[in-house]
């Protein structure tokens, strides 16, 4: 046989096992959970058209009440996606949320829309606290966000006198309650709009910017993005400022739809939803692996399910322990899909 000519592979070669290995890897990262959020509609569709003969989960009406459901937690999920994916973790986006929607309605009272800018400001700076801690102290980021779970949480109360705090005359009430009229033909809510323009937009710096490639070094190898000269601090900042950014756009779009804040309840457990999404969007727990609209599907899947599970009758405990499985699973399809990595 000539030099020129490559050996030709023999059936059950482990080199073409390895290749089609590869290949249903990647199929399965590029569709990510969209099958399973498909099959979970059309599961609850099919339980509720069993159990009460009306089959509402498919109606234009639920469906856009699923979207209106899922858009805070894409807000929050973009935003954590951003943070997973340098191998970090926030887990004080509820907390700032609610710190960001009290101090937001408190400002409406007296000066109008410039409560959004107060509410985005305090999610900013909270954000951006954690980021120096972080980045500069080399703190843990479970342990910063964890204290700042419950710091931020009694900051929120405080802001609120530790009550309700109401604007019957919210100015901004239009995001949470209000829809866009499409040529008089069609109209879209606001929030989803909103969590649209926000996950575009994180894709573009992701994907787009030398920001998202320098997110995705630190992810991937922390020492050797810092010896190839990234400036790691300033993409941790960066990451963690964007998620307080965008949980206190979280807490302007929650307070727009109820009106009212309060300290000690609003958005408890909002971050487990957000973290749920991120990991059940394919990103991965160990960082540098993930995407944009892989957390919006997450996100999707979450909202299904919680409507799902209240459309069919199931009851708040029962929610709160299938949610859980779902949240255990995903960090075992993560496991799975670094199986075999180099990373795992």
């Amino acid at each position: 046989m000539s030099e020129g000519l490559a050996t030709p592979q023999m059936p059950g070669d482990p080199a073409d096992a390895r290749a089609r290995e590869r290949r249903w890897r990647g199929l399965f990262r590029s569709i990510g959970m969209l099958p399973v959020l498909i099959v979970l509609g059309l599961l609850v569709q099919g339980l509720d058209l069993w159990l009460t003969g009306e089959g509402r989960f498919l109606s234009w009406q639920n469906l856009s009440i699923v979207a209106q459901q899922a858009s805070i937690n894409a807000v929050l999920g973009a935003g954590m996606t951003f943070v997973i994916l340098t191998g970090g973790i926030d887990l004080s986006v509820g907390s700032i949320l609610a710190a960001s929607a009290v101090a937001g309605l408190l400002v409406s009272q007296n000066f109008g829309d410039l409560g959004i800018l107060a509410a985005l400001v305090v999610g900013l700076v909270i954000g951006f606290a954690n980021g120096a801690l972080i980045a500069f102290l080399r703190l843990p980021p479970f342990i910063v966000t964890l204290g700042a779970l419950t710091a931020v949480r009694g900051i929120a109360r405080l802001l609120g006198n530790d009550t309700t705090v109401f604007n019957a005359n919210l100015p901004f009430a239009f995001i949470g309650n209000g829809a866009l009229s499409i040529a008089g033909v069609a109209s879209v809510p606001w929030l989803i709009i909103i969590a649209f323009l926000v996950i575009v937009g994180a894709w573009l710096i992701l994907r787009r910017t030398v920001l998202g490639v320098h997110i995705y070094a630190v992810g991937g190898n922390e020492s050797a993005a810092r010896l190839s000269g990234i400036k790691v601090s300033r993409v941790l900042l960066f990451v963690y400022g964007a998620s307080g950014l965008l949980a206190g756009l979280g807490g302007v779009m929650q307070a727009a739809r109820l009106y009212a804040a309060n300290g000690l309840q609003l958005g408890q457990s909002y971050e487990l939803d957000a973290i749920a999404a991120v990991i059940l969007g394919g990103t991965s727990f160990v960082g540098g692996i993930g995407s944009i609209w892989g957390t919006l599907i997450g996100a999707l899947i979450i909202a299904v399910l919680t409507n799902g599970l209240i459309l069919l009758g199931v009851s708040d405990v029962w929610q709160y322990i299938i949610k859980g499985a779902v949240i255990i699973g995903a960090v075992a399809l993560d496991r799975y899909r670094l199986r075999g990595s180099a990373r795992t």
